[in-house]
């Protein structure tokens, strides 16, 4: 479809039906969760195993084509976590694995189908056993583009931008944009630089308040029967 036809108490039902789905079926399973979460697509969210946590104001996207996976394999003993701070976001098809620690800042947006992984998982000869892991950290403010790799042992700073498809292997100094495979720096921001972050999303009024004004004014005008007839009978103002 060229736009949305659908009205927007339609949105607002279908907000409250996911809403109602992600407390009962997805929120029980992280191990700590903050105020104010927003999943879009909760269906396609898939967590896997202990120590998942997030912070506030955590928002995650996912779609039936491309689902969002967080899954803690611990081995050899180990314990596994995922850490996530205030305010980040994750978009559709992002995949984050740890055998052992990986850590997340705050006001971090990760673009569609990055991964993070905090270990190997086969050896290099022995592929029937377990890999090398380290602990990954990622600093606040960082932003991964889309379908960027962060491998084990790799520490991004603060304030970062990974370029798309970057393919980080090593530690990325604060401040930095960064981009390549393996990824280098390749520039660097001013942190004297007036900025926003996305925790300015939830200064003033509400989110929900915001969110709904905007949906609002996106979908002015839209009707039951023009929704229905954009669907039977399409056109070039479908």
């Amino acid at each position: 479809m060229r736009r949305e036809h659908h009205p927007f108490w339609w949105q607002q039902l279908l907000g409250e039906i996911s809403q109602r789905w992600t407390e009962h079926f997805l929120l029980p399973q992280f191990d700590a969760i903050g105020k104010e979460p927003r999943f879009q697509g909760a269906r396609h969210i898939h967590l896997q195993g202990p120590n998942i946590r997030v912070g506030d104001h955590f928002h995650a996207f996912a779609t039936r084509q491309n689902r969002l996976s967080l899954a803690v394999n611990p081995y050899d003993g180990g314990d596994g976590e995922i850490v996530i701070g205030n305010y980040c976001v994750l978009s559709s098809g992002v995949r984050i694995r740890s055998a052992q620690s990986v850590r997340i800042g705050d006001n971090c947006m990760f673009a569609e189908s990055c991964f993070v992984t905090d270990a190997d998982w086969h050896d290099l000869y022995h592929r029937i056993y377990p890999g090398k892991r380290a602990p990954v950290r990622i600093g606040n403010n960082v932003w991964l583009a889309d379908s960027v790799t962060v491998c084990k042992g790799v520490s991004i700073g603060d304030n970062c931008v990974v370029g798309a498809a970057s393919v980080v292997t090593r530690d990325i100094p604060a401040n930095s944009i960064a981009a390549g495979n393996p990824a280098r720096a390749i520039g660097e921001l001013d942190p004297a630089q007036p900025s926003s972050r996305r925790e300015h999303l939830f200064q003033g009024r509400p989110y929900d308040e915001f969110k709904a004004d905007y949906d609002r004014e996106r979908l002015r005008g839209n009707t039951f029967p023009g929704w229905l007839r954009s669907l039977l009978w399409p056109d070039r103002r479908s």
